[in-house]
């Protein structure tokens, strides 16, 4: 669903161009097209931006929760960041770097998948009874503008109009 704007709707930013909407939409795919057709036209795409804006929280449950889970996704995380952390500063050996890097990730490795899994156990533990199902969260923008500088925004406007009575034509 596209609405295109009339009104100057610029908010005033001390260093940066004021900016005007173009146009809205329901998902970013449209928004992405509308910028691709503008591309296709030779427009100044530096010169426009794609912004979603009501953003909701949306939490998916993905499963039951249980401590066998918690501590495994803590050991996962734990392992992960401890044999990266030790496989960098294992490059830092003068002598064989690569050895001492795979030896300190191990290491690493080890130490932070048991360390993980602790510090999940314990914070399911203090949400047990609570939460006990896992979720994963993110920020989703309910409309997508596209926005253009104020210097073209009725040059942008003026194509997408010329799209629109094409297509309806």
């Amino acid at each position: 669903m596209s609405q295109n704007s009339t009104a100057a709707g610029s908010a005033v930013r001390s260093n940066q161009p004021a900016r005007r909407v173009i146009a809205t939409f329901d998902n970013y795919a449209d928004a992405e097209r509308t910028v691709d057709y503008l591309v296709d036209r030779h427009f100044e795409v530096d010169r426009l931006s794609i912004v979603g804006r009501d953003l909701q929280l949306v939490e998916r449950v993905t499963g039951p929760m249980n401590y066998g889970l918690a501590a495994l996704r803590g050991a996962t995380s734990g392992g992960l960041v401890g044999a990266l952390i030790g496989w960098i500063f294992g490059l830092f050996s003068w002598i064989q770097p690569l050895v001492a890097g795979l030896v300190l990730a191990f290491y690493g490795l080890v130490f932070g998948a048991a360390l993980g899994a602790l510090i999940g156990l314990l914070l399911y533990a203090m949400q047990h009874g609570r939460r006990d199902f896992a979720t994963v969260t993110t920020l989703q923008p309910e409309h997508f503008d596209v926005v253009a500088d104020v210097g073209v925004a009725e040059r942008a406007l003026q194509f997408l109009q010329d799209s629109d009575r094409r297509e309806q034509g």
